[in-house]
């Protein structure tokens, strides 16, 4: 007797279906896995073992094989566990003669019989109906996700004599409900109002908001660097419906979505994180800290204090807006197209060119503690500000800052300006496009390339600030980049000389 389902596994934040076969022949009876299979798909065939019993169906007294194809894909996670009861109970002649491979399954069983809701079904659905399967079984936590793909009958199960009632007779058991997705919100935005004083700051933060350029905050203790950095979200354009499907595919694939994430994520590790934590990896290559930032903001605070090769495997995404993650037994390419928002301290104890000369740091201190971060890396960064100490005026003033509603308003009517001339934002300009959306007038060529001599910048860095500058000049509206323009953005390059790469 032969038995067939069709399920499917994450590889990265994509989906892979995979044809179930079971196979009953003579011999003791014993379940084996074929295929790949990892441990968490053969430890799972116990748990099918006890659901199957408390469901009420009697296990085939003979040797059971199952078969998963293609046999060269890694098969790891428990979502195969439904479709291998399904083909095992097929096999067995107890859910008719259709093999239901245009249906694909996806679960958890628990040992009395429930299922439980598993990771990465939205990549699964999507994974199905590229396919052309036409409907999805999923435990009923997860409907919400399935059913933000369009093109797919979605049914909820919420135990496995449920999936067998729905396999035996489809035609008598409705589809889940359709009902509108809660949103998650990875983070509440904060105001820009609250910030007091800062203008370089918040305007480098409209900047970066406005073409996707990434920012660097270096100054003291206390004098906002972090608050400022949890507002940058705030003034970013709302996720449209393409991007919040992407993000909350990766989200999902994470094990951290069940619903559509519809807001800009702002994602803070912390400075301890290690290499795969940040990029992405572990046995199921699920998603890293960049990956989840994808839409929104990877913000490290303590910038130095990171890792270095954790640092250094973010010059790759910086560029690109993808990571890649190879191991022996898979590899897997994850978006990561998010805005880099860093903060650090001039010095290890925070206090460099302090006037009440605090800072007690020797020179080869600072020294050490400023190369932890490579020219390369830093390179990368479009906007580097010196945030210093808040005059305590400002502290005490009444009159609250300009609020991130109207800055928001700027920073969208320059992104309709950036997607009406090419598509993009202006920070990911290829060669082609930077010639034709930012050329410079006579002036403003002249300014940047005498910057760039005297700042010693890099080839990337001269075409770093023409994308920063085509930003500055849609802020204002104008159709052509002005040298006040260059101007301004070369001025977000002439940081502390220990800082500049070299």
């Amino acid at each position: 007797m032969l038995g067939r389902a069709a399920g499917a596994v994450l590889v990265g934040v994509h989906a892979r279906l995979v044809d179930v076969e079971v196979h009953l022949g003579g011999g003791l009876p014993n379940i084996a896995a074929v295929g790949l299979a990892q441990s968490s798909v053969r430890e799972g065939i116990d748990r099918i073992r006890a659901a199957l019993q408390h469901a009420g169906f009697k296990l085939p007294q003979r040797r059971v094989t199952v078969s998963l194809a293609p046999a060269d894909v890694r098969k790891e996670g428990a979502a195969l566990d439904l479709p291998i009861a399904a083909a095992i109970l097929g096999a067995d002649g107890r859910l008719g003669e259709r093999p239901f491979t245009d249906v694909v399954l996806a679960g958890e069983l628990a040992l009395d019989g429930a299922v439980r809701p598993v990771r990465g079904v939205l990549g699964i659905a999507l994974a199905a109906r590229a396919a052309g399967r036409t409907g999805l079984v999923v435990p009923a936590s997860n409907v919400p996700e399935a059913q933000l793909v369009d093109g797919l009958r979605v049914w909820g199960v919420a135990r496995l004599a449920d999936a067998v009632a729905l396999l035996k007779h489809p035609a008598l058991v409705p589809e889940a409900p359709r009902r509108v997705p809660e949103a998650e919100a990875p983070a509440v935005y904060e105001d820009l109002a609250d910030v007091r004083g800062q203008k370089t700051a918040r305007r480098a933060l409209e900047i970066a908001a406005a073409g996707g350029h990434h920012v660097l905050l270096c100054g003291p203790p206390g004098t906002g660097k972090t608050m400022l950095a949890r507002r940058l979200a705030g003034i970013m354009p709302e996720l449209t419906h393409e991007e919040a499907l992407e993000v909350t595919q990766i989200w999902s694939a994470a094990g951290l979505a069940s619903g559509l994430v519809a807001r800009r994520p702002f994602r803070a590790p912390h400075h301890g994180i290690s290499l795969a934590g940040l990029v992405g990896g572990g046995l199921a290559l699920k998603p890293g800290e960049i990956a989840l930032a994808h839409g929104g903001v990877l913000y490290l605070d303590e910038l130095p204090e990171f890792r270095r090769d954790a640092l250094e495997a973010l010059r790759g995404p910086l560029e690109s807006g993808d990571v890649a993650v190879v191991r022996l037994h898979a590899r897997a390419v994850f978006p990561a197209r998010f805005l880099l928002a860093a903060s650090m301290n001039p010095c290890p104890c925070g206090w460099a060119r302090d006037p009440r000369g605090r800072c007690r740091c020797t020179p080869n201190e600072v020294h050490r503690y400023l190369a932890k971060l490579s020219g390369p890396l830093l390179d990368r960064i479009d906007l580097t500000v010196n945030v210093p100490a808040v005059d305590p005026g400002d502290l005490a003033a009444a009159k609250a800052g300009e609020p991130s509603s109207a800055v928001r308003a700027r920073v969208v009517a320059a992104r309709e300006r950036q997607h009406g001339r090419f598509g993009g934002c202006n920070a990911h300009m290829g060669r082609a496009d930077l010639e034709r959306h930012a050329p410079l007038d006579d002036a403003g060529r002249r300014l940047l390339v005498s910057a760039c001599r005297h700042l010693g910048l890099t080839a990337r860095a001269f075409d770093r600030i023409r994308r920063t500058a085509r930003t500055i000049a849609d802020l204002e509206g104008a159709d052509a980049i002005a040298q006040e323009h260059v101007a301004e953005a070369v001025h977000y390059r002439d940081v502390d000389p220990a800082l500049s790469p070299s």
